[in-house]
Parts: structure tokens; C-alpha cells; sequence
């Protein structure tokens, strides 16, 4: 029998843990990690989410999720801009149009978003993380003050300009957490144009100085 005809051994089977290519990684994978992170966070909130549960709903390893958007906090942050990415447009609804007007078009424009189920329940679930948890609400307080009130105030003239950008976002987040987080009647079925009637002026006062 020469070598070419003697029983060959099998390959020893590869133990710990898989291969990238064996783990869900490749084109899109980033993205799946993100929107089973966003699912995750949802569902289960910041403290009981978690980066096994967000691997296994994506389909990779856990090593993976932590390839791409390090630990738990960080991958939260990520799925967070993404939720904020409908109210990261309201800094332009300031800057644009009439001054005088900037209070209402504010007002409109951040609570429709929460009027909308599609935008608002994602939405809800950050906020219920941020309330709930500490870390949660340092990357969600993080990206608000960078991403929202910091480009609203830079479009304020007087002193003050953050402080007052935080007090009409105050406002806002009030109404918000009253109508849709806690159910407060009359203001939970109270009509959208009414309650725009009723906060724009209080906005406006915060956004235009000497108002």
C-alpha cells in the first residue's frame, strides 16, 4: 500500500468559537446587528437587553457585535441615533422661516413625531430605558445635548442660548411624557392643534430672547 492509498484521518473539528464566515458576518451584517439591537432594546429595555440576545436575533456570534459596536452601552447609543434620526431635523425647522414663528414650527414638528405610531413607539422605548436606567439615560442625555439642543441653541441670538434651547426642549418632553408616557387626561385624547396652541407660545418664549 503506498501513502497515496492509506487511510487519510479527518481533519480534527475546530473548537471555541466560530469562524466569521460561520457566524453571520458579511455584507449586512452590520445592519442586522443594529436592527436586532433596536428590536432588543425595545422589547426588553436597556437593563435586560443584552448583547447575547442581540447576537442570536442576528444571526452572528456574540464576538461580532462586540467587533462592530464594542460593549453594551455603545451598541445602545448606535440604536438610539438611529431611533432619534425623525427628530434630528428639528434644529432645522428653527433656523428655517420666520423667527417669530420658530416656537410653533418646533412645537409642531417634534410632537408630530410622537403622534405618528410608526416613529413614536420606538421612540417610547428609549425614553422608558432612559428613565429606567442610568447608563441609558447618559447616552440618550448625551446625544440629545449634541445632536439636538446644541444645534438649536446655534441658531438662537442673546445670552443664554443653551439654557434656553433646554427649556423649550423641557416643554416639549413634558408634554410628551404627560400625553403619550403616563396618559395624563384631558391632555392624552386632547387634539393635536390645540395642544400646538396652547405650548408653541411657551417655545417661542424660551427660544427668542427678551420674549
Amino acid at each position: 500500500m503506498t501513502d497515496d492509498d492509506a487511510p487519510r484521518t479527518p481533519a480534527p473539528r475546530r473548537r471555541g468559537r466560530p469562524a466569521r464566515t460561520e457566524a453571520g458576518s458579511g455584507p449586512g451584517a452590520r445592519e442586522r446587528i443594529l436592527g436586532a439591537a433596536r428590536a432588543e432594546f425595545a422589547e426588553h429595555g436597556y437593563d435586560k437587553a443584552s448583547i447575547r440576545g442581540i447576537a442570536k436575533a442576528a444571526g452572528v456570534d456574540p464576538a461580532l457585535v462586540h467587533h462592530y459596536f464594542g460593549p453594551k452601552e455603545q451598541i445602545f447609543a448606535a440604536a438610539v441615533e438611529v431611533t432619534m434620526t425623525p427628530a434630528l431635523g428639528a434644529p432645522d425647522t428653527v433656523a428655517e422661516g420666520d423667527p417669530e414663528g420658530a416656537g410653533e414650527r418646533l412645537t409642531r414638528f417634534f410632537l408630530g413625531i410622537w403622534e405618528d405610531p410608526v416613529t413614536r413607539e420606538p421612540l417610547l422605548a428609549v425614553l422608558r430605558s432612559a428613565v429606567a436606567n442610568r447608563t441609558a439615560a447618559a447616552v440618550f442625555r448625551d446625544l440629545v445635548a449634541t445632536r439636538l439642543m446644541a444645534r438649536v441653541a446655534g441658531h438662537l441670538e442673546g445670552p443664554d442660548t443653551r439654557l434656553r434651547s433646554e427649556l423649550a426642549a423641557a416643554q416639549l418632553v413634558g408634554v410628551v411624557m404627560m400625553r403619550h408616557v403616563i396618559g395624563l387626561e384631558p391632555l392624552a385624547s386632547a387634539d393635536l392643534e390645540e395642544i400646538v396652541a396652547a405650548t408653541a407660545p411657551v417655545v417661542q418664549h424660551h427660544l427668542r430672547a427678551g420674549d
